[in-house]
């Protein structure tokens, strides 16, 4: 790898690490114009060295000033073509924050802004494997990659009381024009929404948390100690986990086996059937540690964990060569 590709990128996983760190620490206050300062520089250096090795080192450079190299914006611009983009609007709305960290923020920027900042984590994350092929779980374990959060209501009446009028309508602006967008866009490489789905469930292998019901009391209350958000914990859809497995697959070098294949350059490509044979054989879709289950439309969509990834893959590993024929096999008896 060119040596300015390999310092920008170095760079730019720890400016990334910084980020997660300094925002889950629960004595900063800072926490969330540090997060956009360094988030941002993350996704800056990430992409100036993607530029540099599709372009050349002259791609990062004004035409017109050659020692000044060009914006977090204009890198976007170029390697994101499409303004419609999610994932786009996602870093121009973070890039927007980091902008005006540097005049005033308030602590309910937070509550506004925290599914931006969970899918541009996960958006990092999956373009620094596409891009480079280099997963950032090696160096920082997958649970950290969730953000803790705080969050309490956002009522206008009390942050028109709080803050100047200025800096309440800017917030209020803010909160208004975000909210409008998550379902006008419904992509969660835009935002990833904080939701909490609590089933009860008889049968423990199914269950997150326990709790039991005190049959003497006059008012019945029911405690849940844990709550998870799934879609945090579950971020992947089928196609980008078979993305992901194939990036591993070429990184590690395996000898995986599609088999029947006649053609050489799908034979060793892990497949959406491939998968499938996976979900069906380790029931997947119906562990909530592995799957996730939206549904919000008639047809159920389904969204997975690192865990299952993990799960897949260590299981292809033992065998490569083998492992999709003894699936088949195994799930004809």
């Amino acid at each position: 790898m060119n040596s300015i590709i390999d310092k920008l990128i170095t760079k730019s996983q720890e400016a990334f690490i910084l980020a997660i760190e300094l925002y889950n620490k629960p004595t900063i206050k800072y926490r969330v114009e540090g997060f956009s300062f360094f988030i941002c520089n993350a996704w800056e250096l990430m992409l100036k060295a993607n530029l540099i090795n599709k372009f050349g080192n002259n791609s990062i450079y004004y035409k017109d000033n050659p020692n000044r190299t060009i914006t977090l914006e204009n890198c976007i611009s170029k390697i994101f073509t499409n303004n419609k983009d999610p994932l786009r609007i996602n870093l121009e709305k973070i890039i927007e924050l980091r902008n005006i960290s540097t005049h005033f923020i308030t602590e309910e920027y937070e509550q506004i802004y925290i599914p931006l900042f969970q899918a541009c984590v996960i958006n990092y994350t999956n373009k620094l494997l596409e891009f480079f092929n280099i997963d950032i779980t090696e160096q920082l374990n997958s649970n950290f990659l969730t953000l803790a959060v705080k969050l309490s209501d956002i009522k206008e009446s009390d942050i028109q009381a709080r803050y100047p009028k200025e800096i309440a309508n800017r917030l209020l602006k803010s909160f208004a024009d975000i909210n409008e967008n998550i379902p006008k866009i419904n992509n969660s490489n835009f935002a990833i929404t904080i939701r909490h789905d609590f089933v009860l469930t008889k049968d423990k292998k199914h269950a997150t948390t326990t709790f039991s019901i005190a049959k003497t009391a006059e008012q019945v209350a029911y405690i849940l100690k844990d709550s998870k958000d799934m879609q945090l914990s579950c971020p992947y859809n089928t196609k980008r986990c078979i993305e992901i497995i194939n990036s591993w697959i070429k990184k590690d070098n395996l000898n995986f086996i599609n088999p029947n294949c006649k053609n050489e350059e799908k034979k060793h490509t892990f497949n959406s059937f491939h998968f499938s044979l996976f979900v069906k054989f380790y029931n997947l879709k119906e562990n909530n540690k592995y799957c996730y289950k939206y549904t919000r439309n008639k047809q159920p969509n389904y969204t997975y964990s690192n865990q299952a990834l993990d799960l897949i893959y260590t299981e292809i590993k033992k065998d490569p060569e083998n492992i999709i024929q003894s699936l088949k096999k195994s799930l004809k008896k």
